[in-house]
């Protein structure tokens, strides 16, 4: 497999933190609260399945604010052309990166061979990451399981990324769970199966000229530290969504920011400043509002906040003024 530049590989940063795509969860307006939090985590778009891109509203499915840079799109597909044709677009659309879904255990997507189930056939995703990667000069790379129902070992997750790289292939965001494509649903496919963080360390110390993230499970920014010991790159998902201040401080502790940490009220009235200018051009205050529900997890006043907001929110005359009136129940400090 090509090697490389070591002393280039070990200062790259780029996936040193990032935010998971989420369907349903993880979309424009969930990812600019993601920026105010953090200026260097990598956000990444809700997977996008190919043919929503070449048939679809374009502007729908790919727009975002140039805020949320560095922004990478996930892709479902498993079409070379298809995906090369989407890659070419992303590129031209301003992405920082091109994602390979190989991960989603969704029966919906298995039936068009997208997500995990490509898992089983590593000789097409090598060959879908070749033509993505000849044409765009934005990086492609995979994001997977670290098996799919009887891959029970090992070495069958290695060939999986050893036959990508030898394409190529430099990057691999690895959710350290099996995925059950029978039997469990995509929740319980987040859960159920254990999770094996030491198999995703022996993939990197195998492979030391790849750039290797983990996914799955990561809930504190010294978890994540901890794990950056061995890897290169963590991703958080659900833990962002839920206690989204959690973000506040990854800027300072993992890239060595010396900016000034937000409190939880500037975000929320930044965050309302930017809904005021959404509802001006067309969109609902609860497509955007659902997203700050978590911002004071935990602190006094939490629930009447949320609960304000789902109050009020949906209604159609809704305005940012809501998330304002919302602070009055929650601690100044």
């Amino acid at each position: 497999m090509p090697a490389l530049n070591t002393k280039q590989h070990l200062t790259d940063q780029k996936w040193r933190f990032c935010l998971a795509p989420m369907m349903d969860w993880s979309d424009r307006h969930c990812r600019y609260l993601w920026r105010l939090l953090s200026q260097h985590a990598r956000l990444y778009s809700e997977m996008v399945v190919t043919g929503a891109i070449l048939h679809g509203d374009k502007q729908r499915f790919l727009g975002f604010n140039a805020q949320e840079q560095p922004l990478a799109l996930q892709l479902g597909g498993s079409d070379p052309k298809e995906l090369a044709q989407c890659s070419a677009i992303a590129e031209e659309w301003g992405y920082s990166e091109v994602n390979l879904n190989c991960g989603c255990p969704s029966d919906r997507v298995q039936k068009g061979k997208i997500g995990a189930i490509l898992m089983k056939e590593p000789e097409l995703v090598a060959q879908c990451y070749q033509e993505m990667q000849a044409r765009c000069s934005i990086p492609v790379t995979i994001k997977h399981r670290i098996g799919v129902d009887d891959m029970e070992d090992y070495e069958s997750m290695e060939h999986f990324v050893r036959t990508i790289a030898s394409a190529g292939c430099s990057t691999f965001i690895v959710h350290a769970r099996k995925a059950w494509l029978k039997g469990l649903s995509p929740k319980e496919n987040r859960e159920v199966p254990p999770l094996d963080y030491a198999a995703v360390v022996k993939l990197k110390q195998r492979n030391p000229e790849l750039n290797i993230a983990i996914n799955g499970g990561i809930t504190t920014l010294e978890q994540s530290q901890t794990l950056l010991k061995d890897l290169d790159g963590v991703m958080v998902g659900r833990e962002a969504y839920s206690n989204p201040y959690i973000l506040a401080h990854v800027d300072q502790k993992l890239f060595a920011s010396d900016k000034d940490v937000a409190t939880r009220i500037e975000i929320a009235e930044q965050y309302a400043e930017y809904c005021k200018e959404m509802i001006a051009s067309g969109t609902r205050l609860h497509h955007m509002s659902r997203h700050i529900l978590g911002l004071f997890s935990g602190q006094p006043g939490g629930r009447l906040f949320r609960r304000h907001i789902s109050e009020n929110a949906p209604r159609k005359d809704a305005t940012a003024q809501i998330l304002l009136d919302a602070l009055a129940y929650v601690s100044k400090d």
